[in-house]
């Protein structure tokens, strides 16, 4: 009798856990979200946590957005703060790390990516300039197409007088 009440125990203790499985896993990284991803110096972003740990607001922290952190408002679905990256924020990937109340703090790694100017302009030329041999190249290809345009153009000229 008592083995059947400890396994009906552990059979409903097993239920249990194994409902309670998939909501323990739906608070990592893949609950962040950064639209855009990929932005510049001064743009505004949206930050949002789609876990209900988060529906009570908490903090996002990057090192790309102006002071380092914000506040995220809670909502229906979890949390959401627009944030400005920061006119200091180096380029390139920054993490963005979410820490709501008890539940702890989850990092997404590279979520968002501070982009620069373009480098545009002369294309180098200026900086680099053209060699010597580039220069004697360049001449000798166009002396070899006038002297065969000249030659095509003599050879097409004596045909028409015969």
């Amino acid at each position: 009798m008592r083995t059947t009440r400890a396994l009906a125990a552990l059979g409903i203790a097993g239920a249990f856990v194994g409902l309670a499985a998939p909501t323990a896993g739906a608070w990592d990284s893949s609950t962040i979200s950064v639209d855009p991803t990929v932005a510049g110096r001064g743009a505004h972003v949206a930050v949002n946590v789609s876990a209900h740990e988060c529906k009570g607001g908490g903090t996002v922290y990057s090192s790309a957005i102006e002071h380092g952190s914000a506040t995220l408002t809670g909502t229906s679905n979890g949390a959401h703060a627009n944030v400005k990256v920061s006119h200091n924020a180096s380029y390139g990937r920054h993490d963005v790390t979410v820490h709501c109340g008890s539940a702890g703090s989850i990092t997404k790694p590279q979520a968002l990516t501070v982009i620069g100017p373009s480098q545009g302009g002369s294309g180098g030329s200026i900086t680099s300039g053209a060699t010597s041999t580039d220069i004697a190249i360049g001449t000798g290809l166009v002396t070899a197409a006038v002297a065969g345009g000249g030659v095509f153009w003599l050879r097409r000229r004596g045909e028409s007088k015969a």
